[in-house]
């Protein structure tokens, strides 16, 4: 199984977006986290910053929204012409309208549970995701340790996909480095998103490169 990297750029330099990109061009895609100090405890950026975004990358955008009114706002985002959005289930109040709104811009659609949020809550939508995204730590801040029980939700994650037979990837995003990315793919795990473990090393496609072999 190739396994997808996306450098997490909540630990870029959002003063040189254009710069950390070019740094990263050997990933897979750019792991886009929008934040509104209300669902998390963060503020990042928002719809003009991403749009620049989009204008501005190579590589396909993961539009990861931490948000809230998610039923207002994902379909704003899908239609920049980003590859995915992701949603929060904690955040919506109707998914299944939101994910085909989302997929009627033309975006590909992830659903994304918190730590504490049970791996049941996906099945029901299954049919219409094209991503599932595991929090292995609570989404807000960057630089967080990997929470150990997300190895067993990654794997009842996976284990819903292949019940579906839908090629649906399963993203882990937090915390994840040299030393347990192995362990995280091992689990089930096809894409990571990886922060400081990227960005936080000079050598980026060094970075990029040695998380694709430890994870092989």
């Amino acid at each position: 199984m190739a396994v997808r990297i996306q450098p997490s750029i909540l630990s870029a330099d959002f003063v040189n977006l254009q710069a950390e990109f070019q740094s990263i061009s050997s990933a897979d895609g750019i792991h886009v986290d929008v934040m509104d100090g209300h669902f998390v405890p963060n503020l990042t950026f928002g719809l003009p910053v991403v749009k620049r975004m989009q204008e501005i990358s190579n590589l396909p955008l993961d539009v990861h929204l931490m948000i809230e009114d998610l039923d207002r706002w994902a379909v704003e985002y899908a239609s920049l012409g980003v590859f995915s959005v992701t949603l929060h289930f904690e955040s919506c109040k109707d998914v299944g309208d939101t994910i085909r709104q989302v997929k009627s811009a033309g975006a590909r659609v992830g659903l994304a549970i918190k730590p504490n949020t049970p791996v049941t809550v996906i099945a029901p939508y299954l049919k219409e995701l094209d991503q599932v995204l595991v929090m292995s730590v609570e989404p807000g801040f960057g630089g967080q340790l990997f929470i150990p029980a997300s190895i067993e939700k990654i794997r009842a994650v996976r284990e819903l996909i292949n019940q579906s037979s839908r090629d649906i990837w399963l993203q882990v995003d937090g915390g994840i480095g040299l030393s347990n990315i192995a362990e995280v793919v091992a689990a089930g795990a096809d894409t990571i998103v990886a922060g400081s473990a990227v960005f936080g090393i000079s050598n980026r496609a060094g970075a990029i490169s040695a998380l694709r072999e430890a994870a092989e």
